[in-house]
C-alpha cells in the first residue's frame, strides 16, 4: 500500500510537470508561428510609418527603445535605493526590531499591489501637479513598482546571513560600514536574482507605463516627452482588425 501511494503521487507528480510544461511550449509555438513570419530588420530598425497601424510599412523601433530608458533607468534608481533599505533592516537594526517587522510588512503590501494602481496613483499625482505623461513619469512609477520586488528578495538572502559573522567583525573593531562590505559579498547573488526579476517585471508591465509614459511614434529626446514601450505596442497592435497587424504584434 506504501509502495502504492508513492507510484500514485510520482504519477501525479509526472502530469503536472508535463502540464507545465506544455503550457510553454504552446505559449512558445503560438507566438512563434504567428510572429516570425512577421519578423523583418525593418521591423526592429525603423519607427512606425503613417500607416503602420494599418498594416504598411514600418517597425517598432520608438518602443524598443524607450523600454530600453524605462527599464534601464528604473533598475539603477531601484538598486539605489533598495540596497540601503535591505543594510538598515539587517546591519543597524537588531533582528527582532519591530521597525523592521512593520517594514517587511509594508512591502510585502506594496508586493502584492497591482500595477495598474501604481499607474493610477502616478496619474493622479501627474493632474495634480499639472504634468502630462513623460518618459520621467514612466520612470518614476515603474521604479515604485519595482522596489517591493528589490527589498523583498535581497531581504531574504541577507536574512540568511549569519549574525555570528556580524558579531565577530563588530568585536574586531569592525565599524557597520565596514560590516556592510561583508554583507554585499554574501548577498551579491541575491542582488542578481532581484535584478532579473526586477526587470522582467518592469518590461512586461502596461497598465503603470499607460498612464504615466504615454505612446509616441517617436524617439524622446528628453525625459518630458512621452515613450513608447513593447507591451502597449503589443496591445495597440492586437487590437487591430487587420491580420498583418496582429501578426506584427507576435513579433514584437
Amino acid at each position: 500500500m506504501k509502495f502504492f501511494e508513492e507510484k500514485i503521487f510520482r504519477f501525479l507528480m509526472i502530469v503536472a510537470t508535463l502540464v507545465v510544461f506544455g503550457f510553454v511550449i504552446s505559449i512558445i509555438w503560438t507566438i512563434a508561428s504567428r510572429g516570425w513570419g512577421a519578423m523583418s530588420w525593418d521591423m526592429i530598425t525603423k519607427l512606425p510609418g503613417g500607416g503602420f497601424y494599418i498594416g504598411k510599412e514600418g517597425g517598432f523601433l520608438n518602443a524598443i527603445v524607450g523600454s530600453l530608458y524605462i527599464v534601464g533607468a528604473s533598475t539603477i534608481l531601484g538598486l539605489l535605493i533598495s540596497i540601503p533599505v535591505v543594510f538598515y533592516l539587517n546591519v543597524y537594526l537588531k533582528k527582532k526590531s519591530k521597525f523592521a517587522y512593520i517594514a517587511r510588512l509594508a512591502y510585502d503590501i506594496l508586493f502584492g499591489i497591482p500595477s495598474i494602481v501604481y499607474g493610477a496613483f502616478g496619474f493622479t499625482i501627474m493632474i495634480y501637479l499639472g504634468l502630462r505623461t513623460s518618459l520621467a513619469g514612466g520612470i518614476i512609477v515603474i521604479t515604485l513598482l519595482i522596489i517591493p520586488i528589490f527589498i523583498r528578495s535581497m531581504d531574504e538572502i541577507a536574512r540568511e546571513f549569519p549574525r555570528d559573522i556580524l558579531d565577530t567583525t563588530y568585536s574586531l573593531g569592525a565599524t557597520r560600514y565596514e560590516s556592510m562590505r561583508v554583507v554585499l559579498r554574501q548577498i551579491a547573488p541575491g542582488i542578481a536574482t532581484a535584478t532579473l526579476l526586477s526587470v522582467g517585471r518592469a518590461i512586461g508591465d502596461a497598465a503603470a507605463v499607460m498612464f504615466t509614459a504615454g505612446y509616441t511614434d517617436s524617439i524622446p529626446t528628453s525625459l518630458s516627452q512621452p515613450a513608447a514601450t513593447l507591451p502597449l505596442a503589443v496591445f495597440f497592435q492586437l487590437s487591430s482588425p487587420v491580420k498583418e497587424v496582429q501578426d506584427r504584434a507576435y513579433a514584437a
